[in-house]
C-alpha cells in the first residue's frame, strides 16, 4: 500500500466572505508527480500555499508525513516551494543562492560545498558557480531555483507554475529534464499549472479543480480518455461536443441510439426521450472510403490546420463544427472535398444532461 506522504482533510478556505476552497478530501502518495489543474480563480494557488505554510486554512487539517502540520510555521515543515518568479538574490552567486538554505541551517561549510556540488552536477550547471542570476537565461535560473529548493532533501517539492516565464521550446525541454529529475530523486512533487498539455505529459496523477472543489484525481489516460464529467471532458484537450436526446435504447445490446443518428455505449439510468451530451476526440474520428452502418456521416472540408505532423480538419456535423485531427502528412486534403468520416462506439463518452 502507497503511503501518504500530504493529506488534506476536510480542507477549506475563506478570504473575508468569499469561499475559494469547498471541503477538500486529497492524499497525495510519496514519490508522485501530482499536478493541480485548473483556471484562473479556481483555488489550486490556495492548496500549495497552504500546504507550504504560507495560508492558514479556514477549516480542516493539513498533515505532512502523518503530522498535523495546520498550524505550524513554514520553516518547520518539511517542503520547500519554488515559485513562477524563481525569487533568486541577485547579489548572490549561483553558489550562494543554491547554499543559502544549508547556511540559515549553520550546516558546516566543507558539507555544503560537497551538497552545492551535488545539486549543481544535478541540474547541469557546474562551472556556474561564480555567475549572478542576471548572467543566466530563464531556463538556468530555473535550474538554480530547482537545486535551491532540492539541496534541503525536502520530503515535498511545491512547485508554483515555475516554467509560465519560458518560451514554448525551452518549456517542452524543461518538462522533460523535471519529470526525469523527479523520477530519479523520488521525492514528491505537487505541481501548480493551468497548461494541460504541461500536467499530462509530466504528472502521475492530475487533480482536476473547478471553483475551489475536486472534479475529478486520476490518471493523466484516464482524465483525457473517461472523464468523468462535461467539465472535465472540455477542460482537457480537444472535445467534439454534440447535445441531443437518447431515441432508442438497446438492451439486448446495451446500446444508446440517439436522435441525431449516433450509438453508444450505455452507461448511466437513460431512459428514451432524455437529454444527453456526447463527446468525441478530435484523433478518434476517422476516416473511410464508403460510409459505415452506425456513427458514419459525410461531410465537406470547411477548412484546414497545418499542423507540421498533423492536419486539423474542421466540418459541420449536426449543426456544430468538428473538429478532426489526422496524423502524417502523406495525404492530400482541400477545402470543399467530401469526406466519409466515423468513430468506434467505444471512443464515445457520453453524459447526462
Amino acid at each position: 500500500m502507497r503511503k501518504v506522504i500530504v493529506k488534506l482533510e476536510n480542507f477549506g478556505k475563506n478570504y473575508g466572505k468569499k469561499e475559494v476552497i469547498k471541503n477538500i478530501n486529497l492524499d497525495i502518495y510519496e514519490g508522485e508527480f501530482l499536478t493541480l489543474l485548473g483556471s484562473s480563480g479556481c483555488g489550486k494557488t490556495t492548496i500549495l500555499r497552504s500546504i507550504s505554510g504560507l495560508d492558514t486554512p479556514s477549516k480542516g487539517k493539513i498533515y505532512i508525513d502523518n503530522e498535523d502540520v495546520t498550524y505550524l510555521e513554514p520553516q518547520k515543515r518539511h517542503v520547500n516551494t519554488i515559485f513562477q518568479n524563481y525569487a533568486l538574490f541577485p547579489l548572490m552567486t549561483v553558489y550562494d543562492n543554491i547554499a543559502f538554505g544549508l547556511r540559515m541551517k549553520r550546516v558546516p561549510e566543507d558539507e555544503i560545498k560537497n551538497r552545492v556540488d551535488e545539486m549543481l552536477d544535478l541540474v547541469h550547471l557546474e562551472g556556474y558557480e561564480q555567475r549572478f542570476p542576471k548572467d543566466l537565461s530563464g531556463g538556468e535560473q530555473q535550474r538554480v531555483s530547482l537545486a535551491r529548493g532540492l539541496i534541503n532533501r525536502p520530503k515535498v517539492l511545491l512547485l508554483d507554475e515555475p516554467l509560465s516565464a519560458l518560451d514554448l521550446k525551452l518549456r517542452k525541454k524543461m518538462q522533460i529534464e523535471l519529470k526525469m529529475l523527479q523520477r530519479k530523486l523520488g521525492i514528491t512533487f505537487v505541481y501548480v499549472t493551468h497548461d494541460q498539455d504541461e500536467a499530462l505529459s509530466m504528472s502521475d496523477r492530475i487533480v482536476i479543480l473547478k471553483n475551489g472543489r475536486i472534479e475529478q484525481v486520476d490518471s493523466p489516460s484516464l482524465i483525457y480518455d473517461k472523464p468523468n464529467s462535461l467539465y472535465v471532458a472540455e477542460f482537457i484537450g480537444d472535445a467534439n461536443v454534440f447535445n441531443t436526446k437518447v431515441f432508442n435504447i438497446d438492451y439486448e445490446k446495451n446500446l444508446l441510439y440517439f436522435e441525431n443518428g449516433m450509438v453508444a455505449n450505455k452507461n448511466g439510468n437513460f431512459k428514451v426521450s432524455d437529454k444527453a451530451t456526447i463527446v468525441i476526440r478530435p484523433e478518434n474520428i476517422k476516416i473511410s472510403n464508403r460510409l459505415k452502418e452506425e456513427n458514419s456521416f459525410r461531410s465537406e472540408i470547411k477548412e484546414l490546420i497545418y499542423d507540421g505532423s498533423s492536419v486539423n480538419l474542421i466540418f459541420n456535423i449536426d449543426k456544430k463544427i468538428v473538429k478532426v485531427l489526422v496524423y502524417g502528412n502523406d495525404k492530400t486534403y482541400s477545402v470543399g472535398q467530401m469526406i466519409n468520416l466515423y468513430w468506434d462506439i467505444e471512443d464515445l463518452v457520453v453524459f447526462d444532461r
